[in-house]
């Protein structure tokens, strides 16, 4: 076993914390601190398509999705309506080890905070990301997949400050449940998942007033898990790791695909039933084209319809990535066909309503995410801070893939079967 560079790591995933918030995050005081005593990178390059669920799996697997298996924060699920479908929620969808499995290995304990793909993980203390749908209860949810004692005491601690997943509640919670966290439990590896920043470029726009407001709201909850870590009387041995997992990109136009396919009989109603032949299942600034398997005359119809769509300047589709180039994004096997819009656009799959949907016109601003991580200005940021890192040292490019081996090199532990690499640069 190699030694360890440090013996606690807190990792805070800033979801969304993209190069164009550099400039201003880096000048608030709790991350300028952190740079000030670290490495950092605004060149970090996420994972295809760069969703929430498939990007946080490749930070604690090490590896791309082709191996990991998570595709989608939503398993395929035709004609189910978005807020009812279910996601990729539990860690036995994961097919490779997390770093925190093998934490075990070494009598390390390990903590995680609605980090995503979680539910039922080996994880000592653990809150997983989880919604209740239809009918169920979400607190019974997250006790059936969490550690049923730790996420009881949170709750009664800190409960009342959430509301439901709205922020900034959501997240001052989650900032709370952290640093109590550190305080009693002292974790080896803290995984905390923070919202805020995420929601907010949904809601109103990457370059709204409000993205100010979130980063200093954001900036403060850094703080207050980096003063309980002084307060556990840990500083000296903590490394802290804080990564964005993918940007977002302004949208106007809203592209619905699955009405083309319905026109040609691929989607169709069979005694009161939708079936499928081919279908568009959306992520958001990508898509995927699912088909039948063995149905070629689907596939044909289905790959005409769609070339004959890129040609229309309204669609917005940048490409058609098929076999050769999906191998080169590292996206899961199971894909054969996959869709890229261009800036501005984004795809939806729904049957109803109008193919091109103009949300300026409609007074919506929206931005989204799941773009390929080539698109410009899309890069993602990273800092890692502690005694045993090098102070002010600017990392360039660094992959997805090599947060993992990085986290297990902190902590000395072997995690070997990664697609990154380490980045011992920064020790």
């Amino acid at each position: 076993m190699e030694t360890g560079k440090a013996k606690y790591l807190v990792v805070i995933s800033y979801d969304a914390f993209s190069e164009d918030n550099w400039e201003k995050a880096s000048k608030l005081p709790n991350l300028s601190k952190l740079i000030k005593n670290g490495a950092y990178s605004t060149e970090l390059k996420s994972v295809y398509p760069t969703l929430t669920y498939v990007v946080h799996t490749t930070m604690v697997t090490g590896v791309y999705p082709e191996k990991h298996g998570i595709y989608h924060n939503n398993p395929f699920q035709p004609f189910v309506r978005e807020q009812e479908q279910s996601w990729f929620w539990f860690k036995k969808d994961v097919k490779v080890p997390a770093i925190y499995d093998v934490l075990h290995k070494y009598h390390m304990k390990s903590a995680g905070i609605l980090w995503p793909v979680t539910g039922k993980a080996s994880i000592h203390y653990n809150i997983p990301e989880i919604r209740a749908i239809k009918h169920e209860n979400q607190a019974l949810k997250i006790l059936r997949n969490g550690s049923p004692l730790f996420s009881i005491r949170m709750e009664k601690k800190f409960g009342d400050l959430r509301k439901g997943i709205e922020q900034p509640y959501l997240d001052n919670f989650t900032t709370m449940c952290a640093a109590d966290t550190i305080k009693r439990k002292k974790p080896n590896l803290l995984l905390v998942h923070l919202i805020d920043l995420d929601d907010a470029k949904h809601e109103y726009g990457t370059d709204s007033p409000e993205i100010e407001k979130v980063l200093i709201r954001m900036d403060k909850r850094l703080g207050d898990i980096c003063k309980a870590v002084e307060e556990a009387g840990i500083k000296e041995d903590t490394v802290f790791l804080v990564v964005g997992d993918h940007g977002q990109i302004n949208v106007r136009y809203k592209i619905k695909l699955n009405p083309l396919l319905k026109e040609s009989g691929l989607i169709y109603e069979e005694n009161g039933e939708m079936k499928w032949r081919a279908y568009i299942q959306n992520a958001g600034g990508a898509a995927y084209l699912h088909l039948k398997e063995k149905d070629s005359e689907a596939e044909l119809l289905a790959l005409n319809i769609l070339k004959k769509a890129i040609t229309d300047e309204n669609y917005g589709i940048e490409r058609l990535y098929t076999g050769k180039e999906l191998a080169g994004f590292h996206v899961d096997p199971s894909v054969r066909y996959m869709l890229e819009a261009k800036a501005g656009y984004c795809f939806d799959d729904s049957l109803d309503g109008p193919v091109v949907t103009d949300l300026k016109e409609q007074g919506i601003k929206y931005a989204t995410h799941g773009f390929s991580p080539d698109k410009p200005d899309y890069k993602c940021n990273l800092v890692i801070a502690g005694d045993c890192i090098k102070s002010e040292f600017q990392l360039g490019e660094v992959q997805m893939v090599d947060i993992a081996p990085t986290m297990a090199k902190i902590l000395g532990i072997d995690f070997n079967n990664c697609d990154g690499r380490s980045l011992d640069e920064i020790f």
